[in-house]
């Protein structure tokens, strides 16, 4: 029996899945298990934020393994310690609660603001505006806050008090921040959503009548930050810090690692017993994490990132084929004039360049280690597809 039956008698087929059976990778290449390789444009859904097996990020993971593995977090460890030092100092907030995915660094921020609410207000104040096109998380509570209709199937009851507002629409907005929202919850940058950027103006006049109403503004950034845009968080590109941020997917270079920063307002909200995690601020992962900040932090690189992003920008908007470019940074979509993004990324996948897609646009989150030559070569072969 081959990997692919194997795999699909064995594990739940709650994926759509590409035929390929990746076997190992170095840098921003990988290869299959016939030993075809591919330069990767999307990096495990930005989580391989170094590449493949970089090497000093792999040295330090190591160690760490053969270190310690875990420990319950009843005890400290140095490696969580320092990692959650540097992120917050990184970040620029005063503490972090770690835990493993990106779903769940976002039940946390709900369960922060709406506790934070109660502790302060009492009762009925719990509701949380969340945006239409959004994407949250597939844990029961991620999903009630997601905005797309397509994800609010099968699972009913949903959970209450979220509020949907059309992203950019100011009127609607006010509209519905009343005496019962605790809270916003924003992708600056909507990832599943569409690679959509969100207006400077709305963003400000969010972050106006929330300072106004002592409402929490909740910035989603699993995956617009740790560097994706060529700045840390992506609320830098508007001078706004949220009260609450949450990371994942490149934070441990690859490893599970979800996280919920909170600034001054919030950091005390969590007591003990009133929140979890077994596996958060796992010392392996930390370990991962330490080397993902330490390269994000060295000179010019979030730099680097930026213009990398610029110059596949202007190399894909010189094809016909391509109508717009949205995103920031290396978080990159691809609106097409008359070809589907899946048949792009299908085909794409057999001349080995692997992309994504996002709702109608073809997605690109490449790894931000990744060189203009291997950039040339994958545009390369995009591009002859869109062309075809």
């Amino acid at each position: 029996m081959n990997t692919i039956d194997k795999f699909n008698e064995h594990v739940v087929h709650s994926y759509g899945r590409y035929p390929l059976v990746m076997d190992n990778g170095s840098g921003r290449r990988c290869s299959d298990e016939n030993g075809k390789e591919y330069i990767d444009f999307g990096s495990g859904i930005g989580t391989n934020s170094l590449g493949y097996c970089d090497e000093k990020w792999a040295d330090a993971v190591c160690r760490q393994v053969r270190t310690l593995q875990h420990n319950s977090n009843y005890y400290y460890t140095a490696v969580q310690a320092e990692f959650a030092e540097k992120l917050c100092n990184t970040a620029g907030y005063e503490s972090v609660f770690f835990c493993n995915s990106g779903a769940e660094a976002n039940e946390c921020a709900i369960k922060t603001a709406r506790k934070y609410s109660f502790d302060k207000y009492g009762k009925g104040r719990h509701n949380i505006i969340t945006l239409v096109n959004s994407f949250h998380g597939r844990t029961m509570a991620t999903l009630s806050a997601t905005g797309q209709d397509v994800f609010h199937n099968y699972f009913f009851p949903f959970l209450e008090g979220f509020i949907y507002s059309p992203a950019n629409d100011i009127k609607a907005l006010e509209e519905k921040l009343d005496d019962t929202v605790c809270a916003v919850m924003i992708e600056y940058i909507q990832g599943e959503g569409g690679v959509n950027t969100l207006d400077k103006e709305f963003v400000d006049t969010i972050y106006s009548i929330c300072s106004q109403k002592d409402i929490l503004v909740i910035a989603d950034e699993v995956q617009s930050g740790v560097g994706r845009t060529g700045k840390f968080l992506a609320g830098e590109w508007y001078g706004k810090k949220a009260d609450i941020t949450t990371l994942a997917k490149g934070i441990a270079g690859g490893l599970p690692m979800g996280a919920c920063l909170f600034s001054e307002k919030v950091k005390d909200v969590l007591t003990p017993g009133t929140h979890g995690s077994t596996f958060g601020g796992n010392p392996v992962s930390c370990a991962g994490g330490l080397a993902v900040l330490e390269r994000l932090n060295s000179d010019g690189f979030l730099e680097q990132v930026s213009e990398k992003a610029e110059y596949i920008r202007n190399i894909l908007m010189s094809s016909p084929e391509v109508a717009s470019v949205s995103g920031k940074g290396l978080m990159i979509g691809i609106s097409l004039k008359t070809k589907k993004a899946a048949d792009i990324a299908g085909k794409a996948l057999e001349k080995g360049l692997l992309v994504l897609t996002a709702k109608d646009k073809v997605r690109l989150l490449p790894p931000l280690t990744i060189s203009k030559d291997e950039l040339d070569e994958g545009l390369k072969i995009l591009l002859g597809i869109l062309e075809e």
